[in-house]
């Protein structure tokens, strides 16, 4: 593929060599074009501050994310046949989110290959949860680029199929009041009731305090800039003391 689709890249050094052969070794997948891995770990802090014209790694995101839904919406048809339609847009919606691949790319070391800008250095940007997870989806991208849509179905499998039981398990949550309801509705014949304890502060600026009661047993207070933000804090402490294991 020609430079001019797939973007230019930071110039590689005999270091960055070696580091992103040490990143390939440990991802595990043969990628040929080097430039084109350097890509996918540029962020646009880091391109912008390039002497000279340099791209980021958001096209590459971008594939990747469409690669990552695809390959993970195929497994779950193909392995999970008792589950539904509603059940893989649970599934799926934790698996690719944020956090998840935020827990993949710190697995990877991904944080100490990433290229940013001196700024976004200096201010923790390698280990930014947005920065991380973005990365990752460029690397799917990049592989789907380098290698085609076979391999790179193989490595998102590969470390993705985990985070999947981790979510069958309670492990990986993105909806704390959906869990907590499914629990309380298995368990009990019940769902769980929220109430607002408290607000304070004023109008403009108002913290509101929920608690909720899981069949007699109440967590909370927590807090929220608004009761549905508070809600989900709350079905997040229920979550965490009751249901996680």
């Amino acid at each position: 593929m020609t430079e001019a689709k797939v973007g230019v890249a930071p110039s590689i050094s005999s270091k960055r060599r070696r580091e992103l052969f040490t990143f390939i070794e440990k991802l595990g997948v043969k990628i040929d074009d080097l430039n084109l891995l350097n890509l996918a770990f540029t962020h646009r802090s880091f391109a912008h501050e390039c002497p000279i014209v340099t791209d980021n790694n958001e096209r590459l995101e971008f594939l990747g994310d469409s690669i990552l839904g695809l390959a993970v919406s195929n497994w779950l048809f193909v392995n999970l046949p008792a589950k539904h339609e509603g059940d893989f847009s649970r599934i799926k919606s934790a698996v690719v989110s944020e956090d998840s691949l935020f827990q993949v790319a710190q697995k990877l070391g991904v944080g100490e290959v990433v290229l940013v800008g001196k700024g976004e250095g200096h201010s923790g940007g390698r280990k930014k949860k947005a920065i991380l997870s973005d990365c990752m989806e460029a690397i799917f991208g990049c592989v789907y680029v380098d290698q085609g849509f076979e391999t790179a179905q193989k490595l998102i499998e590969k470390l993705m199929v985990p985070q999947i039981y981790a979510f069958l398990d309670h492990k990986i949550v993105r909806d704390y009041k959906t869990a907590i309801q499914e629990y309380c509705q298995k368990s009990w014949k019940k769902v769980p009731v929220y109430t607002l304890e408290r607000t304070e502060g004023p109008d403009h600026s108002r913290t509101f305090f929920v608690s909720v009661n899981l069949n007699g047993k109440v967590f909370g207070p927590a807090a929220g800039k608004n009761k549905k933000t508070a809600q989900q804090a709350a079905a997040k402490i229920a979550f965490e003391k009751l249901i996680k294991k």
